[in-house]
């Protein structure tokens, strides 16, 4: 049975086993799946002897997926361009293979979501790692605009000059917004704490549809100013979370889960609305 694992610190919030041992089942694969905790100063030593041990493949979570990038042999366009690894694969060669597959995990779930990208005005919130494996997705999708804000002016204009050769980008400090989008995208963690960001009802039309990457048991802070503002279309990140580790089993077994029914199987183990 062939070995996988999520390397992380702390790792026992990890749904990863949950969701790969769903794809296995669905479509008969012979693996296993664990959670691996790492010390913060011995990540190398633990994914070393991981493939030392058999391992086939892992993902890579917080807060060591900028640390993968000096020990994948190989690296993915994607995840040269996030400057992130979260996924590594053993090749045929016996060289470790690193990707990045955050951005198609959510591109993945804006589709299954049916919202439209394509000559949209964007606006992705944040300007973090998160934000950054996003960019080039996103404007794969050939949006009218995507506009990076952050409240650092400095970071989103660093964000936005590195993906300008993409498509059209803009950035900007969150208090200087302006305009109505289409889309708006918060990849930032301040949500979950509660902290409101500085947004205005301005940004948005009726129909405007807003994506939140974070997700928890309560609405997060970014989920209910949308919802205070009326906003029917409203979602948060858990779909983008089972989607990325789709596309992971699909680098590492060459099969494509369906992802809706481990997502309604997640979100009721959660016991999170829909």
């Amino acid at each position: 049975m062939d070995r996988y694992a999520v390397i992380g610190n702390p790792i026992s919030h990890s749904q990863s086993p949950f969701i790969h041992s769903q794809f296995a089942g669905q479509s008969s694969q012979p693996m296993s799946y664990e959670r691996i905790l790492a010390p913060m100063d011995d990540f190398a030593g633990v994914l070393r002897r991981f493939m030392q041990e058999g391992g086939k493949g892992c993902n890579i979570t917080v807060p060591f997926k900028t640390d993968v990038l000096g020990l994948a042999e190989v690296l993915t366009e994607r995840a040269e361009l996030a400057g992130a690894v979260n996924t590594l694969h053993l090749q045929p060669d016996g060289r470790w293979l690193g990707d990045n597959t955050d951005g198609a995990g959510l591109i993945m779930d804006l589709k299954r979501l049916g919202i439209p990208l394509a000559g949209r005005r964007l606006l992705l919130l944040g300007a973090g790692g998160a934000a950054r494996g996003a960019m080039a997705p996103l404007l794969a999708e050939s949006p009218a605009e995507l506009v990076v804000a952050n409240r650092t002016q400095s970071r989103a204009d660093e964000l936005a000059a590195r993906f300008a050769r993409f498509g059209k980008v803009g950035s900007c400090a969150l208090d200087e917004l302006a305009g109505a989008f289409d889309v708006i995208i918060n990849s930032t963690s301040a949500s979950l704490q509660g902290d409101a960001l500085a947004l205005t009802e301005s940004l948005c039309h009726p129909q405007t549809r807003v994506y939140d990457m974070m997700y928890g048991r309560d609405e997060t802070a970014f989920l209910r100013w949308a919802r205070e503002l009326g906003l029917e279309h409203r979602h948060d990140g858990l779909g983008m979370l089972v989607s990325q580790a789709a596309e992971s089993f699909y680098l590492w077994r060459g099969v494509r889960p369906d992802v809706v029914p481990v997502l309604a199987a997640l979100r009721a183990k959660l016991e999170l609305s829909s």
